[in-house]
Order: structure tokens, then C-alpha cells, then sequence
């Protein structure tokens, strides 16, 4: 008989989140060497690491929507089976395009898991205990790729990058197998017409910008595509709105955009990721670029990120228990912007301890507010649309941390010939800590969620009703009441 305990599904789901998410930036390290072999510039090879980030947020609101109407499960099940394919792909790559384009496709597979497993998640815990399950939804959303990080450089310095992808693929197939045992059938809503023409708008008012960003060092500011695809963005994002207006089964409902408790820890969500995730990405290439480690000290020192997020993450309900949801945000946002201040002021004499340090205020800082934040958005959507939340907190996340690469990549690079290597990284470090005070203000505009009890809270108390639900069979509930 399957358990069908709430902790149960929450391993379930972490597993199947975590085995295709850490290999989205598993060559963030490993970048020089894989330009190497493969006889690419490392300009173009950062698209190996942004690409799959931006393909896993893109997807994010489709699958999200289409976990809402076929059932959350099947969606989670069909991505890890997705995700195995593109990784044996991957692991026979021929070029740089072939391999690009591989991650991508396979990230753009795996991104079902991320909001079938929110929504799975905020359903099956109570709204008492839901901010802890997120912490390590949270923990494993957004640390997967930072572990990925920090384990890349040694496996590819021993096994090879090929080695990585042909491992991934028993991994993936292990978790399917345990989810399609474990988890239960959930609610379908109904057949909808799919809205294709917001996925397409909302894929062009993300893509061209960060694809414009990557081109600009190279070709310059005022190159012809360049400013194309900047000038491409907004139309495409003001088209989006607009259409999403008058759709009548929109992909994004635009009455959640109206609401604070939604819009705004997105937003702060996004900006705070660019930041962490940029940083993170640019932190391997300051070592070794400027203070001369190699891939295994790299890989080792970055650990400090992912452990103190691990230590921070579960340990967010008691933030917020105490200090509400808005006072856990603008915590953690602070304490990313003290990070990239830190951060700016590595060079060659900085004794290693002071960039662990660094790296483990900013992991803290993420494991305190991105559950807040993660939880907030929860409570603000109703139950029928909880895999469009989780969608649009990914995508927005994932477009944030694939422009904070990008960001901080060009910043470094732009600046590198006239104020000197070191110098560049710093400059680069204090733009990210500019996003970073943007989440300072927008996490001050989120409202406390309201507490009071509803029949929500007791579902997973009580065996019955979540079997009942998980079945299909509808709970009584209430859409939470927010302060707008």
C-alpha cells in the first residue's frame, strides 16, 4: 500500500527536485576546461550554465498550468522521465551548440518537478506547518544548483564532464521509479484550452534580454541585434499583460499580480536570486582567476554557501513565528546586500576564512527569506491555482538568476580593461549588492498572511481528508484572506 504521509511525499518530492536541478550549473566551475575540449569561447560556454536556468523558468509557468489540469503527479512523473533522456544526451555532446542545447532541453523537461512539487507540497501541509516544508523545498529548489556548483569541479577534475550526465541518468530514473510509487493522484481541474500564446509572449519578454546581455561585451552596446532584442523585451512583456487581460484561461491570472503578498516576494525572490546565483557563478571564476585556485579548492571553499543555506533553510519557521514574514524577508535581503559588499573586497592577500565567511552570510541570508517569501506566495493564490504560483515563483527566480549572471558577467568583463581584473570582479560584486538593497524594499511592501484557522489547516491531521483529497474527492476550504 503506498504511504501517503505527508513526510513521505515531501522526501519524494525532494529527491525527484534535487536529482535534476543540481546538474543545472554542475559546469559552472568547470567552464575553462570544457572550452578546452570542446574548442568554444568561455563567453559562449556560460550559456551551458544561463541557458538551462532560463529554458527551467521559462517552461516553469506552462507545466505549472498544465500540472493544475492533467494532475500534478503525472507532470512531475513525465519531467524526471524527460530529464533522463536529455542527460544521456548530454553526456554524448559533440560541440558546444550540441551541448547547450542538450541542458537546455533537459532543464526545459525537469522544470515540471519544481511547481508540481510546490503545489503538492501546499497541499498536503497545513498552513500551520507549511513555512518548515517549503524551507526545504526552498533548500533544495535553490541549493540543488549551488551543490551543483561546488561538486562540479571535483567531478569533472576526476571523472570528466561526460561522467556527470551518464550518472545523472540512473539517479533520475531511481527518483521516478519512488515517485511513481509514492506519490498520490491529485485534484484535476477540468480540460482548458492551454494558453500558448502567453507561453510564447511570456518566453519573448525574458529571452531577448538575457540573450542581449550575453551579446553586448562582444559586439557592443549599440550593435544592431543588440538593441533589437533589448527594444524586443518590454514590447513583448507589455504584450503579455495584455494579452493575459483578455484570454479567458490565462496562463498567469492577472488578478495575483495585484495582490502585494504575490507580486512583491516574487519580485524580491528574483532580484535576490540574481544577486546570489550571480555571485555564485562569478565566485569560482574570481578564484581561480585572480587568487590561482584550482578546481578542487574552488569547489571545497564554495561549500560554505550551500551548508549554511542547508543549516538556515528548516530553521526559517522560527524566523518567521517570530518575526513575521516581511521582517524575515528584509532580513535576509540585508544580509545579502552586507554579502556582495563583503565579497567586493576579496583580492589576492584575502585569507581564505574571509571568503568562506562571505559565502555563508549569503546562504543564510537565502535560507531565512526564501522560505517567507516561498510560503507568502502560497497563501495568496487559490488552492485550484497553486502549481501557477509555484510556476511563476520559479520562472521569476530562474529569469532572475540567469540576468544576475549575466549582470555581473558583463559588468566584470566591461570593466576589466581599464580598472584591472581584480577591480572588475569587486565592481561586479557591488552591482549585484544594488539588486540586492531592491529586495530590502520590495520585501518591506509584503503584508503578515492571515493566521486564521481555516479547514485547510486540518487535512493533513487527518488521514481521511487527505486521502479523500489527494484522490480528488474535494476538501472544504477557503481561499486565505490577505491585507492587501
Amino acid at each position: 500500500m503506498t504511504d501517503r504521509s505527508p513526510r513521505t511525499i515531501l522526501v519524494t518530492l525532494l529527491l525527484g527536485l534535487f536529482t535534476v536541478n543540481v546538474t543545472v550549473t554542475i559546469l559552472a566551475v568547470s567552464i575553462p576546461r570544457i572550452s578546452d575540449d570542446l574548442g568554444a569561447s568561455q563567453s559562449t560556454l556560460i550559456w551551458v550554465v544561463s541557458g538551462p536556468i532560463l529554458a527551467f523558468g521559462i517552461i516553469g509557468p506552462a507545466v505549472g498550468k498544465l500540472g493544475d489540469l492533467w494532475g500534478q503527479r503525472r507532470v512531475f512523473i513525465l519531467g524526471l522521465a524527460g530529464a533522463s533522456v536529455s542527460a544521456a544526451a548530454s553526456a554524448v555532446a559533440w560541440s558546444a551548440g550540441s551541448l547547450i542545447a542538450f541542458r537546455v532541453l533537459a532543464a526545459a523537461q525537469g522544470a515540471a518537478t519544481g511547481p508540481a512539487s510546490f503545489a503538492l507540497i501546499a497541499l498536503v501541509f497545513p498552513r500551520s506547518r507549511r513555512v518548515k516544508a517549503l524551507g526545504w523545498w526552498s533548500m533544495v529548489a535553490a541549493g540543488g544548483p549551488v551543490v551543483g556548483v561546488v561538486i562540479g569541479g571535483p567531478l569533472v577534475s576526476t571523472l570528466g564532464w561526460r561522467a556527470i550526465f551518464a550518472g545523472q541518468v540512473p539517479l533520475t530514473i531511481a527518483a521516478l521509479l519512488v515517485a511513481a510509487r509514492v506519490l498520490p493522484e491529485t485534484p484535476r481541474r477540468g480540460v482548458r484550452a492551454f494558453d500558448w500564446g502567453g507561453a510564447v509572449l511570456l518566453a519573448l519578454a525574458a529571452t531577448p534580454l538575457l540573450v542581449a546581455l550575453n551579446l553586448a561585451p562582444g559586439r557592443g552596446w549599440s550593435d544592431p541585434i543588440v538593441v533589437g532584442l533589448l527594444l524586443l523585451a518590454p514590447l513583448a512583456a507589455v504584450g503579455f499583460l495584455a494579452h493575459e487581460g483578455r484570454t479567458p484561461h490565462p496562463l498567469l491570472p492577472p488578478r495575483y499580480l495585484k495582490r502585494r503578498n504575490f507580486a512583491l516576494p516574487i519580485l524580491m525572490l528574483g532580484l535576490m536570486n540574481a544577486a546570489y546565483m550571480g555571485s555564485f557563478v562569478l565566485t569560482p571564476l574570481l578564484m581561480q582567476n585572480v587568487l590561482g585556485f584550482d578546481e578542487t579548492r574552488t569547489g571545497l571553499v564554495s561549500t560554505a554557501r550551500p551548508l549554511a543555506f542547508a543549516i538556515a533553510g528548516p530553521l526559517a519557521a522560527l524566523a518567521v513565528a517570530r518575526l513575521g514574514e516581511r521582517m524575515a524577508g528584509m532580513g535576509g535581503a540585508a544580509a545579502i546586500v552586507a554579502s556582495m559588499v563583503w565579497m567586493s573586497t576579496i583580492g589576492r592577500s584575502t585569507p581564505t576564512v574571509v571568503i568562506v565567511g562571505g559565502l555563508a552570510l549569503a546562504g543564510v541570508a537565502m535560507g531565512i527569506s526564501n522560505p517567507a517569501m516561498s510560503s507568502t506566495v502560497a497563501h495568496a493564490v487559490d488552492e485550484a491555482d497553486l502549481g501557477v504560483a509555484g510556476a511563476a515563483q520559479q520562472m521569476i527566480v530562474q529569469v532572475g538568476v540567469t540576468f544576475g549572471i549575466q549582470m555581473m558577467q558583463t559588468v566584470q568583463q566591461v570593466r576589466a580593461p581599464s580598472a584591472g581584473l581584480r577591480d572588475s570582479y569587486s565592481q561586479a560584486y557591488l552591482a549585484a549588492a544594488v539588486l540586492a538593497v531592491l529586495c530590502v524594499v520590495a520585501a518591506g511592501g509584503v503584508r503578515r498572511s492571515s493566521r486564521t484557522k481555516h479547514p485547510v489547516d486540518e487535512v493533513p491531521d487527518h488521514a481521511d481528508a487527505v486521502e479523500a483529497e489527494l484522490s480528488g474527492v474535494p476538501v472544504p476550504s477557503a481561499t486565505p484572506t490577505l491585507s492587501d
